[in-house]
């Protein structure tokens, strides 16, 4: 079904700069929720759905608000693959890649190297008294964890990390900027010869890999599904786990009294994950094409139409959230929207919570003591689509 490029009639038409949505998309979202809960905003060419209950309405219904949208920027970047796919397609190839992100099978296999990996940065930082906690320990942090849990062993930290970066770039160019393009091509080229090697690398000797799995799942899957999977995979699985980390270590630091609970009391390093990635979405955003005429918000959208279910906005939703503005580990439990939901559920949810709230963040605020934001160069966010800190300037006491 060809993706419909105007807007359904009666919706609201909303003028939106994106790039004051990449400075701070917040108060554009509390107003659409407030006047226009489902907009046509042309400078995304789809409707903005943006009132959590909507969202989370959506996300039940996946035989109409599907994920195969016809012109998908992640499509044009990655090509075919699990996000773009619905079941039964989609539940073959995550079926495949899923294993080795599961719960169990990330404390007993890959917490111990998560945690050396942190241990080996914080070595290079603890006697220098200061850092950028994004570029220098987050970032390389994540990448090396990727690489280990994708099987991805010819590629370093730094290579995830160009090449997430790039992908994701891509994924969000709804500018249509052509050096972005060519940057995102280039990156899943190389992708594409680093998987190829690797596959055939682990084909008689698995290793519990991501690429290992689908090598060996029943069935198995073509090099091309794979290469594509490690694709996605490289994109989300990479800059969530940066960007909850910095979002939160930012968070932690701005409240003294929090930061001493959390120090008396490792185990709320959990509460504190939930939090940053519901105040400070890592991704933002996801887009679905509705597959046959459904009203929704007061608006009737006659199939084929392009939509985004914009997380971020749900996870400020008044209606839900007290005072959704405010970091609070203590707020009422209420659940988020950051992992996605249905059948589409973030894969590396697991990874990412292990990986930041029983690792990184208590490794990093127990090696580095009297940890404080730098009095220069102020932390800046960026990004909508898919939203971080650029940088986290901090001090300590060198040792």
């Amino acid at each position: 079904m060809s993706a419909l490029t105007t807007a359904a009639p009666g919706a609201p038409v909303v003028s939106l700069d994106l790039a004051g949505l990449r400075r701070d998309p917040y108060p554009a979202y509390a107003e659409l929720r407030r006047s226009a809960p489902l907009a046509w905003v042309p400078s995304v060419g789809r409707h903005l759905i943006t009132r959590h209950d909507d969202i989370t309405h959506a996300e039940k219904l996946p035989e109409v608000f599907s994920s195969r949208e016809d012109g998908s920027l992640l499509l044009r970047v990655v090509g075919p693959n699990l996000l773009r796919e619905d079941d039964p397609a989609h539940r073959r190839l995550r079926t495949a890649a899923e294993p080795p992100s599961r719960p169990r099978h990330v404390r007993d296999e890959w917490a111990g190297a998560f945690e050396a990996n942190a241990n080996r940065l914080l070595d290079e930082l603890v006697g220098r008294g200061e850092a950028d906690l994004i570029g220098d320990f987050a970032e390389p942090f994540a990448a090396a964890n990727l690489a280990l849990v994708l099987g991805l062993r010819n590629a370093t930290a730094a290579d995830i990390a160009a090449w997430s970066k790039a992908m994701m770039d891509g994924n969000s160019n709804y500018a249509d900027d052509p050096i972005v393009w060519s940057r995102a091509e280039s990156a899943t080229r190389d992708v594409d010869t680093a998987v190829a090697e690797m596959v055939a690398a682990v084909h008689g000797t698995p290793d519990g890999s991501v690429i290992s799995s689908m090598i060996h799942a029943p069935g198995g899957l073509e090099l091309g599904e794979i290469q594509n999977t490690v694709k996605v995979v490289i994109g989300g699985g990479f800059s969530e786990p940066r960007n909850a980390f910095g979002v939160g270590a930012w968070a932690v630091l701005q409240q003294p009294n929090l930061l001493a609970r959390v120090l008396a009391d490792p185990s709320k390093w959990k509460q504190v994950f939930e939090e940053a990635v519901r105040w400070i979405s890592p991704i933002g955003m996801y887009p679905r094409q509705v597959t046959q005429d459904y009203e929704l918000a007061g608006t009737m959208l006659p199939a084929g139409s392009r939509v985004a279910l914009v997380i971020a906005s749900g996870n400020r939703d008044e209606a839900v959230f007290e005072r959704p503005g405010e970091f609070d580990i203590d707020r009422p439990h209420r659940p988020h929207l950051a992992f996605g939901g249905g059948p589409h559920f973030c894969m590396g949810a697991w990874i990412a919570r292990h990986e930041v709230s029983a690792i990184a963040w208590p490794q990093v605020f127990s090696r580095l003591p009297g940890l404080r934001l730098a009095s220069t160069a102020a932390p800046r966010l960026d990004g909508w689509v898919f939203r971080g800190l650029t940088s986290l300037n901090v001090t300590w006491q060198a040792t």
